[in-house]
């Protein structure tokens, strides 16, 4: 078998598990603190984000924890973000420049225990978002704000 015949079957068969590798997102319960004004969390800090307690949602991670009254929160906000998968289609091919990969992310405005304003952004696993921001809502109080008429058709309220 010629060389390139054989490289190009090798590059070939390799494409789907760098397919996957670009487009891993959060999954199942899983959800990533993005980035706010939290000291003790660093950005882009994957954990689980947990709204069955019936007073606070707590972030926990390896790195380091929250609990958000409920009581406390000012703002609910839901967003998506498509971003043009571009490494993918530089390794793979252009038709993957046509692909979108949506992100689901829900900001939370709360005032924390000494009285300071904070907020936290956290990217939600697909599966979750729509039963954390119905938890969220009805707990706090607060009507969610939704970025886009496309974001709020996305979940459903």
């Amino acid at each position: 078998m010629p060389k390139t015949i054989f490289t190009r079957r090798l590059f070939l068969a390799a494409i789907p598990a760098s397919a996957v590798v670009a487009v891993a997102a959060v999954r199942g319960d899983g959800a990533m603190y993005v980035g706010g004004t939290l000291k003790n969390i660093p950005e882009k800090t994957e954990g689980e984000l947990d709204a069955s307690d019936e007073a606070a949602a707590k972030f926990t991670s390896k790195k380091g924890d929250v609990a958000i009254e409920y009581a406390k929160i000012e703002t609910i906000e839901y967003g998506q973000k498509a971003g043009r998968r571009v490494g993918v289609a530089l390794v793979i091919s252009p038709v993957a420049l046509f692909s979108k990969k949506r992100k689901h992310y829900v900001t939370i405005g709360f005032v924390d225990a000494d009285g300071k304003k904070q907020g936290a952004v956290f990217e939600v696993a697909k599966g979750r978002v729509r039963a954390l921001l119905n938890t969220l809502e009805t707990r706090s109080g607060k009507k969610i704000e939704y970025e886009s008429d496309d974001a709020k058709k996305h979940v459903g309220n």
